[in-house]
Formats: C-alpha cells, sequence, structure tokens
C-alpha cells in the first residue's frame, strides 16, 4: 500500500479543485495513482472534468510564420514575462519561426536548422542569446501544417506583437476554390479553435485512449443511479455521443455563429469559395500549457537568506 503524504494530497486539491478528504480518499481508493484519483473523484462527480491538471508557468511567447500554403508556430520560453516584452527576444521568436518555414516542423530540426543572422543553430542562437539577454530560454515545440492546394490560415489571440503573442493557431484548408475567402474562414475557424481548444477535427480522431477513460468515468456515474446494466449502457451510450460533440472541432457549434457547427459552417462557406472545403489539420499552441509552476514559500527564502 502506498503511504498517502500530504503533499500528493495537496497536488490532487490542486489539479481537481476537490476538499482535502475527499482527496486523500480518492488517493487511498487508487493506491496513490493521481491520475485514477482524479478519474475517481469525477465518477462522484466531486471534480470536474475541465479542471486543468497543472498550472501554467512558463513565459516566453508563441510565434507564428507563413509562406504559400504552408505555416509553422513556434513556441520559445524564458523566464519572465518582462523578458517577452523585450524587442531581442520577439525579434528572436519571429527568426525561429522563420527559420522552422524550412524544416519538418519537429523541434529537432527546428533546434538543428541554421539561424541565418547568427550562422549557427537555432539551439546555439538561443544559448547565446542567453547570455545577452541574461535569462534562460529555450524553443520547446514547433509545428507545422501545409496543403498542396488551399490555405493555413493562422490566429494570435492577444498578439503582443505582430504574429506574436501566448496563444497561437494554425488550421488547413484543402481546397481549389477563392484563396481570400478560404483565408477568411479559415481566420474564424482558427479563432474558434482558440477559444474552445477541441481535442480532434472529427469525433472518429479522438485519441482512443482518452476516448476510453472518458467511458469509463460515465460508466461510474451512472452505476451510481442504481440503474439497470441495460438502461446504464443507453446512459453511457448518450453520453459519449455528447462527449465526441463537444470534443471534435467539426460537430462543435460554432463560436462566431451557434447555430451552425463548424462543419455547417464551412459548407456554407463553399458557396463563396466557390469549391469544396476539406479541413486537413490544426494546431493549437497555448504558452506554457502543461508546465507547472514552481512554488516558492517567500518568508522561507527570507529566512534562510537571513541565517546566511
Amino acid at each position: 500500500m502506498t503511504e498517502i503524504t500530504a503533499a500528493m494530497v495537496k497536488e490532487l486539491r490542486e489539479k481537481s479543485g476537490a476538499g482535502m478528504m475527499d482527496c486523500k480518499k480518492a488517493l487511498a481508493e487508487n493506491n496513490g495513482d493521481m491520475e485514477a484519483a482524479i478519474d475517481w473523484l469525477r465518477a462522484k462527480g466531486i471534480a470536474k472534468a475541465d479542471k486543468k491538471s497543472g498550472r501554467t508557468a512558463a513565459e516566453g511567447l508563441i510565434g507564428i510564420s507563413s509562406a504559400g500554403t504552408k505555416a509553422v508556430v513556434v513556441e520559445v520560453n524564458s523566464e519572465t514575462d518582462f523578458v517577452a516584452r523585450n524587442d531581442a527576444f520577439q525579434d528572436l521568436v519571429r527568426g525561429v519561426a522563420q527559420v522552422a518555414l524550412s524544416t519538418d516542423g519537429s523541434v529537432e530540426a527546428v533546434g538543428a536548422a541554421t539561424y541565418p543572422a547568427s550562422g549557427k543553430s537555432v539551439t546555439d542562437t538561443i544559448k547565446d542569446a542567453i547570455a545577452t539577454i541574461g535569462e534562460n530560454m529555450s524553443l520547446r515545440r514547433s509545428a507545422l501544417l501545409s496543403v498542396e492546394d488551399g490555405v493555413v490560415a493562422t490566429y494570435i489571440h492577444n498578439a503582443a506583437a505582430d504574429n506574436l503573442g501566448k496563444l497561437g493557431v494554425l488550421v488547413a484548408l484543402k481546397s481549389t476554390g477563392n484563396k481570400d475567402a478560404l483565408n477568411a474562414i479559415g481566420r474564424q475557424i482558427a479563432m474558434h479553435v482558440a477559444a474552445t481548444a477541441p481535442l480532434a477535427i472529427r469525433a472518429e480522431e479522438v485519441d482512443a485512449a482518452v476516448a476510453e477513460r472518458e467511458k469509463n468515468v460515465f460508466i461510474e456515474q451512472a452505476r451510481e443511479s442504481g440503474k439497470p446494466d441495460a438502461i446504464i449502457e443507453k446512459m453511457v451510450e448518450g453520453r459519449m455521443r455528447k462527449f465526441f460533440e463537444e470534443v471534435a472541432l467539426l460537430s462543435q457549434a460554432f463560436v462566431i455563429n451557434p447555430d451552425l457547427t463548424v462543419g455547417a459552417a464551412v459548407k456554407e462557406a463553399e458557396k463563396e469559395v466557390g469549391a469544396p472545403i476539406e479541413v486537413t489539420g490544426m494546431v493549437r499552441l497555448l504558452l506554457g500549457e502543461g508546465v507547472e509552476k514552481e512554488e516558492s514559500d517567500f518568508a522561507a527564502e527570507v529566512a534562510a537568506a537571513a541565517k546566511g
């Protein structure tokens, strides 16, 4: 039996928003497994499904660059938001995004690519910038989308400067139609993706492990009702249909016009574009996503400093 520590209870409280005693019981029931404990709390209706699994902490910028039928989004982290507002850092992120266009978009390829202004690799250029700017920095994530014919629309939410911000989205649309009209609907869909963070474009593309985990939670919740297995099965089927509608892009209510799903809005746009449209890819990068902040006890720091 795994020992349930105060630190584990604290972590689960932060992740789930549940009370201390509920968290302690959830961990005890699941032998200290954090993810299983979260699912247990959700099944009991104690924790919310949309509670974040960790607090974002990394600062820095998301940068976007596009050319022709492709676009790329990169995340370059810094230690403080102050540095993210530095012109030199912003120029660096823009430059990294521009270089990323000539690669396959993977972090490894972008890091190894030559940064024209320095003649060194992107990784080494960032290392040099650390010495100049005086703060640790790193290329954390990057992704590239392209289409043979069509557009890759881009969107930066609350832009800090041109093509720079804390949330960046790419949406790839394949179509032989009018590119200006195509880019207009693509940008609207990118804004929608920024707002709703869909898990996949279509229901069948949702990660099987994620869907299975959700189904198990629904089964446990349905069993709490005490209804017969046949009724439980129908309840779970209904909840899974709703789950897929809520997390798959094309079945979501379009934030620009909630009377339409995104899929229906794409169909409507085909009239103006003058040709069929297929959504072939999407990327959404939120700065610091999944990175937990290292908390410091300021009073303890002062006490430690006073001791010498």
